[in-house]
């Protein structure tokens, strides 16, 4: 019997049966949305309908690359492009494998599970547990396409790693959560006890900087795109999409306007670049700002756990969240497969962020940051809703999931027959 370990904030373990369980429940939402129909206006966020429909769209991507396809946007972009496409799919990811006497991490349990809906569906999947940043796991991912006779129409960048050692030098970059100029105080809050608390983070260096877009700008994105080019793997109409944030000003010191931003600003020139580079196949390439989730590393970044929370409850009041899932719905739905013109902002980003970033949802989660305390966070915020969703994706609390039985380390459940 595996129970959560968590250490300031992270989660030391994983749940087998618990990770395959919540990639099914995706799957099961994915089935229950008519791809084949068109899109409902993007005003609100997808639902699943009351009965299976069974109908997959034809018109999207028919090979979708995932870098970093394990947990989180990545997983979800790969379970909608299989199931609600009919897409093969192919997944680089770098994750702890299991042992005798320990789990593996839960990207690892995920993929698994993936891979064993997807056969069961008929569908091809590739899953490599790889450093996708070095040039060894491109020539693979090349080596594979070319042994199948396959193009990539989709290349989706969603690569969470805080490491990369350069593919040509081998040194290594980390990267650093940091204010630019001048020491950044805030407020946080450790989601499983509600204890707010201050926290003090003094501005980078610019070492610090420049090793922080190394690991989390556009660099190695670009890689990948040089090589599938270069190798005649593009499909014609190919289109890359890497996912990115903005959030609301209270966390811009810490994440926007910090050293990750800068990152972040690396990543959108990178796109701009390759759409240039992408002409001869009437490709394009986007950054998509997407909402805040719960992930293992938001909920680690001062006042992001604490902004979450609250965010939270205003979007569930209105209506208006959404987790992975329904973000990638709409992100194939109705903005890279709708048809039309792929809807950006002036500045060529996809926004996904739009309901969240809503002048009266941001209101309103102001006037709350103001207000919020520990003795009123849970009126104000929905912290047990964050602590569910980082315990879900670790395989805790998933529902349908008997935790008092034993699981296996070593592998993961079949997949359910609902």
């Amino acid at each position: 019997m595996i129970s959560p370990k968590i250490r300031g904030g992270i989660c030391m373990n994983a749940h087998p049966a618990g990770c395959a369980r919540e990639v099914q429940l995706q799957k099961d939402f994915i089935e229950k949305i008519d791809f084949s129909a068109d899109p409902t206006p993007d005003t609100a966020p997808p639902t699943a309908q009351a009965e299976k429909t069974g109908r997959r769209n034809t018109q999207g991507p028919k090979t979708v690359l995932v870098i970093g396809g394990s947990t989180g946007y990545g997983l979800a972009s790969r379970i909608v492009g299989a199931f609600g496409y009919g897409a093969e799919t192919i997944s680089v990811s770098f994750e702890r494998e299991p042992g005798e006497k320990r789990p593996a991490t839960a990207g690892w349990y995920n993929t698994r599970a993936f891979d064993k809906l997807a056969e069961k569906e008929g569908l091809a999947s590739f899953s490599y547990n790889a450093d996708a940043f070095s040039h060894e796991t491109r020539r693979k991912i090349g080596s594979l396409l070319k042994e199948r006779g396959r193009k990539v129409d989709l290349l989706v960048y969603s690569l969470a790693s805080g490491v990369r050692p350069d593919p040509d030098t081998g040194e290594v970059y980390r990267s650093t959560l940091k204010p630019l100029e001048k020491t950044y105080t805030t407020r946080s809050v450790d989601f499983m006890t509600g204890a707010i608390s201050q926290v003090s983070l003094e501005p980078a260096t610019q070492a610090e900087i420049d090793s922080t877009v190394k690991v989390m700008g556009g660099e190695d994105w670009q890689l990948w795109v040089d090589y599938l080019q270069q190798n005649e793997l593009l499909e014609h109409g190919f289109q890359s999409v890497a996912y990115s944030y903005i959030g609301p000003e209270i966390t811009h010191p810490i994440y926007r306007s910090g050293t990750i931003g800068k990152a972040k600003e690396h990543l959108e020139n990178t796109a701009h670049h390759l759409n240039s580079q992408l002409e001869s196949v009437e490709g394009a390439a986007y950054v998509s700002i997407n909402k805040a989730v719960v992930t293992r590393a938001s909920a680690v970044i001062p006042a992001v756990p604490l902004y979450i929370s609250l965010l939270f409850s205003v979007m569930k009041e209105q209506r208006l969240h959404e987790g992975c899932i329904e973000q990638m719905v709409r992100l194939y739905r109705r903005r890279l497969y709708s048809g039309s013109e792929v809807p950006t902002d002036t500045a060529g980003r996809i926004r996904l962020d739009d309901f969240e970033m809503k002048p009266e949802i941001q209101q309103e989660v102001e006037q709350r940051w103001e207000k919020v305390t520990e003795e009123n966070l849970d009126n104000l915020g929905d912290m047990e809703g964050f602590r569910s969703d980082f315990l879900r994706i670790h395989g805790f609390r998933v529902p349908g999931v008997n935790y008092e039985a034993e699981v296996s380390f070593l592998d993961v459940p079949p997949p359910a027959n609902d």
